[in-house]
């Protein structure tokens, strides 16, 4: 187990500094940062001022170098609009995106997973054609249409529920559905395939042949044997959420990850949209290791060398 962690680790870092390096890079080939912060009559001194305050009239090499070693202690510069730490506005945002993405995957796994097994133990019925149909739908919508919909008919036409904006739990109601909508066609359909890989082996038969009940197979032997691929989608739907879900953040004014990074991009505060997209990245590569942990519980047959 020792070495497979450190094995993924190493795999996390490799990750991690590709990413940093991707993100670095574009961040400089969209123009010249100082020129986008200044106003566009701004002289040849103040765009060279701007340029050495920010230390871009360094070589890139050293300034990835620098960006690396503060980025390892945890200085990921500072927001060129708000003057503050950018990892701080970064981490100021983390619940919100939290709340955001625990609520919408609940939403789907509690919906998605019932489904699809009635799906697959009522193969070719008025269940399974509308489990089928509801994943085609769902993974075809996309998030801003879906969103931009819900708001006119549940905010607008109806008033039923707020269009946007952070309070109670009525302000989280939409969000989470239109983003549970989308993961939740996802698990679904990868659900009730899984679950037709397993419906016949034997030892349900056996299983069924002692007497046991119908709910003890299907949790206990079914269920948990079709589980290896349902969790890797789900885990890797958590970490995509965590990871900031920026469309449904923008359509719904939710403060999250999502939101400050997009905000970021158009106001070309680069040190934000990198500690933003640095984080998002982390979240998601842990993400995946802790759900490659949990296939040792799942299934006892596998291990780790």
């Amino acid at each position: 187990m020792q070495r497979y962690l450190a094995r993924r680790f190493a795999q996390a870092a490799v990750v991690l500094v590709g990413i940093s390096v991707l993100v670095f890079m574009l961040t400089h080939v969209i123009g010249d940062p100082a020129a986008l912060l200044l106003p566009f009559q701004a002289s040849q001194e103040q765009l060279v001022a701007v340029r050495h305050a920010l230390g871009l009239d360094r070589p890139l090499w050293f300034q990835y170098a620098a960006f690396v070693r503060g980025a390892l202690h945890g200085d990921l510069g500072l927001s060129v609009r708000q003057h503050v730490p950018a990892l701080t506005l970064v981490l100021e945002r983390v619940p919100a995106t939290a709340e955001l993405a625990l609520a919408a995957l609940s939403l789907a796994v509690g919906l998605s997973v019932p489904l699809g097994v009635l799906a697959a133990l009522h193969r070719r019925t008025a269940v399974d054609r509308a489990a089928l149909l509801f994943s085609i739908v769902g993974q075809s919508m996309p998030t801003f249409w879906l969103g931009l919909l819900a708001i006119l008919v549940f905010g607008v036409i109806l008033r039923w529920l707020p269009t946007g904006g952070m309070g109670g739990w009525a302000h989280l109601i939409l969000p989470a559905t239109v983003l549970g909508v989308f993961s939740a066609a996802g698990i679904t359909r990868l659900t009730r395939a899984s679950v037709l890989d397993v419906v016949a082996e034997d030892y349900l038969r056996t299983a069924r042949s002692k007497g046991l009940r119908e709910t003890a197979v299907i949790g206990r032997h079914m269920l948990r044997n079709a589980a290896l691929p349902v969790v890797t989608w789900i885990g890797l739907e958590l970490g995509t959420l965590l990871g900031g879900a920026a469309v449904a953040e923008t359509v719904f004014s939710w403060p999250g990850m999502g939101r400050l990074a997009v905000q970021a991009i158009f106001a070309r505060d680069f040190p934000v949209v990198q500690a933003t997209v640095l984080f998002a990245a982390a979240v998601f590569v842990l993400a995946t290791l802790l759900t490659d942990l949990l296939y040792a519980w799942l299934d006892p047959r596998i291990r780790y060398g």
